[in-house]
């Protein structure tokens, strides 16, 4: 994948706001009352929806986000306004309707299954005054920006003439407009750089049924001429994204599990839209906003992709090589704050590994079984050299290095060159310190700073010491 990581471009989000709100439970029995399930509400979460679950993907990109809209003046909006000053979202342009209710979708999930769903809202067009205030405050702010993405929900903030009207004001200064559409009627699009129509959408938008190369090829040309489109893009679910500007092709998929399509177009539109404005080509945003689609749809409920994650998912694909996942510390110190975020368990250990043997293997795959994510710190050549004479390593830090990053075992690799690992058990703060068998008893290093401290026993008879012997003795 193209690196993207240290990029921060400026992107404005314009749309539909909303709650998307979960109810999380169990289901252990059939109401007597009616068959239905009855689910016992253990707990509960409200994150940011539609243009606010676009907001949130591209913060975990790493984007600077702003955005316009319209809310009410209920309960709901308060919600809003507190979850994107959460993310440090700029709201001072969310302009308030007197009467309207902000979008609020509830969702009951029993045992990781949507069982029902129920919203409540206002869907109405939003007043001319109010349109007005929009235009007014993207006249005063587009030039701020990289790249415009709208999301509508159909809930009434892209009326046709706020549509029209920023579609052209962002042609005129030359800023790209990305549009993931709703409704039949895509007139009001007309002149966007590209939408992220799926394939039911865009079949109804042009009245031609896609089920082979042939329809899709004439759907995709059909939105392209009929809204002026730069670029002409239809996501086809399982099947991938398909592209058109001079001729057709399509990117496939790069999901393996999917437990959630909830909110994947949010993620597509924000994965283009991120990458475009890092000014990589569209087929290149493409395979990226597949990728990062690719992760959102493994998760439950509204998700979101951080850079880290896609790298990982890219990583765990048939395409991986073992230097992706060793890591510098500064890139280790992001991840492993992403992942106490995610609220993953950290096991830590650390050697100099100078002859891979099945001791080696066996001692990760048992550290491994410790948590969910396993660190291995490996001892430079120069650390070598400090614990065991100027004779070692046998192998480089770099030959060692890769041929343990390739281990399925081991997530992620960081060389350090200190006598001991101390400065970067102090950085990675693990929750679990592993160590073999030979320090049972022993003063450990960093065994104050992780949650837990587990002695694993060595296999009897199996070092690189041990080998080295039996080199010189043949």
């Amino acid at each position: 994948m193209i690196n993207l990581k240290g990029i921060r471009p400026r992107i404005l989000v314009i749309g539909d706001l909303m709650i998307d709100h979960y109810l999380w439970g169990s289901c252990e029995r059939i109401s007597p009352e009616a068959p239905v399930q009855v689910v016992n509400i253990e707990n509960e979460s409200k994150t940011l929806g539609g243009a606010g679950n676009v907001i949130n993907n591209l913060d975990a990109l790493g984007a600077e986000v702003g955005v316009i809209s319209i809310i009410g003046d209920c309960k709901t909006s308060k919600e809003i306004l507190k979850l994107l000053a959460e993310i440090n979202i700029d709201t001072q342009y969310l302009i308030t309707q007197n009467e309207r209710v902000s979008s609020k979708k509830t969702r009951i999930i029993a045992s990781q299954q949507q069982v029902v769903r129920y919203d409540k809202e206002s869907t109405d067009e939003i007043s001319i005054d109010s349109q007005n205030q929009i235009l007014k405050a993207f006249e005063e702010i587009v030039e701020n920006y990289d790249t415009i993405l709208l999301s509508d929900y159909g809930k009434g903030v892209l009326t046709p003439m706020v549509t029209q009207s920023l579609i052209k004001i962002a042609k005129k200064r030359n800023k790209k407009l990305l549009v993931d559409p709703k409704g039949l009627d895509y007139s009001k699009y007309k002149g966007a750089y590209l939408l992220t129509p799926n394939k039911k959408e865009a079949s109804e938008a042009t009245n031609e049924i896609i089920f082979n190369k042939k329809t899709l090829n004439n759907a995709i040309q059909k939105l392209k001429s009929q809204c002026d489109l730069t670029v002409s893009i239809i996501t086809l679910s399982e099947e991938g994204i398909a592209i058109f500007d001079n001729n057709l092709r399509t990117h496939p998929t790069v999901a393996r599990e999917v437990f959630d399509v909830t909110g994947a177009g949010d993620t597509v539109i924000a994965a283009l839209g991120f990458a475009l404005s890092c000014n990589i080509d569209v087929d290149d945003a493409v395979r990226f906003a597949n990728l990062a689609s690719g992760v959102v749809v493994g998760k439950i409920g509204s998700a979101t992709a951080s850079l880290n994650e896609i790298i990982a998912y890219e990583s765990s694909l048939n395409n991986k090589t073992s230097d992706k996942n060793i890591k510098n510390w500064s890139e280790i110190s992001s991840i492993v704050s992403e992942l106490k975020n995610n609220e993953k368990k950290i096991v830590f250990t650390n050697g100099c590994f100078d002859i891979l043997h099945i001791g080696h293997v066996k001692y990760l795959e048992a550290a491994k079984n410790h948590g969910d994510i396993l660190i291995l710190g490996l001892n430079s050549d120069q650390s070598i050299g400090i614990i065991k004479g100027k004779n070692r390593p046998i192998n480089n830090q770099d030959d060692r290095a890769n041929i343990l990053a390739a281990l399925k075992v081991v997530d992620y690799l960081v060389v350090f060159d200190e006598e001991t690992p101390l400065k970067l058990i102090e950085l990675i703060k693990p929750d679990v310190l592993v160590k073999g068998g030979d320090y049972e008893d022993k003063q450990i290093v960093g065994e104050e700073i992780a949650k837990e401290l587990i002695i694993i026993p060595f296999i009897k008879g199996k070092s690189t010491t041990s080998i080295i012997e039996r080199i010189k003795n043949i």
